[in-house]
């Protein structure tokens, strides 16, 4: 840009250029880390360019464009960052893993409450039904008795003395025909003879 510049400011400006794109290179990737470096080739190429370009303007030399063709790390930093990738990916499955292991734990046990809360249910409305039938029955029960004792209200209310003896009578002729030999008779047998007794003469 400037032939003056570049004579009097730096004697040789391609070999100034290699050393100051070395030493800034160096700069930049140094803050960058390890595992970004590789990823992010172009904004290290602009970061160069821009600071290359800074000093290279004293020297009348315009940077128009820096690119990064390969990054070659150490052996042993190679080793290295296939190591922590390698690391990176067993961690992420064991993540991911114990995450499907949590959903299943999760789903599994909504699946036991939902189970729970619908067997609740079912005995709450199976015991309900049990109860009713139970009172229902009762109901029906009671309403039997309840008839079956106005019938006999109705039917005693019929009931003369004469018959009350023939029935009196035929509970004693049964109660003789058993093996014992005593016998019990109440204070009413003389009242219920003395009636019959009365009615024949």
């Amino acid at each position: 840009m400037d032939p003056t510049a570049t004579v009097v400011a730096v004697g040789n400006f391609e070999l100034a250029a290699q050393g100051i794109a070395t030493t800034t290179l160096r700069s930049v990737i140094g803050g960058i880390l390890l595992d970004d470096v590789l990823s992010q080739r172009e904004h290290i190429n602009q970061t160069l360019r821009v600071k290359l370009d800074e000093v290279t303007e004293r020297w009348g030399v315009k940077v128009t464009n820096v690119e990064i063709r390969e990054i070659i790390p150490p052996r042993e930093v190679q080793d290295a960052m296939n190591k922590q990738m390698s690391a990176e990916r067993v961690r992420r499955a064991l993540v991911t893993e114990s995450m499907g292991d949590k959903e299943a734990a999760i789903n599994r046990a909504e699946g036991t409450k939902q189970a729970a809360i619908l067997q609740a249910e079912g005995d709450r409305q199976s015991n309900i039904l049990r109860a009713e039938g139970e009172r229902q029955a009762l109901l029906l029960r009671a309403e039997g008795f309840s008839s079956a004792l106005e019938k006999i209200y109705s039917v005693a209310q019929n009931v003369d003395q004469k018959t009350m003896t023939l029935q009196y009578f035929e509970t004693l002729k049964s109660l003789g025909a058993s093996p014992a030999t005593k016998y019990i008779f109440p204070m009413e047998f003389t009242s219920l003879l003395s009636g019959l007794v009365g009615k024949k003469e």
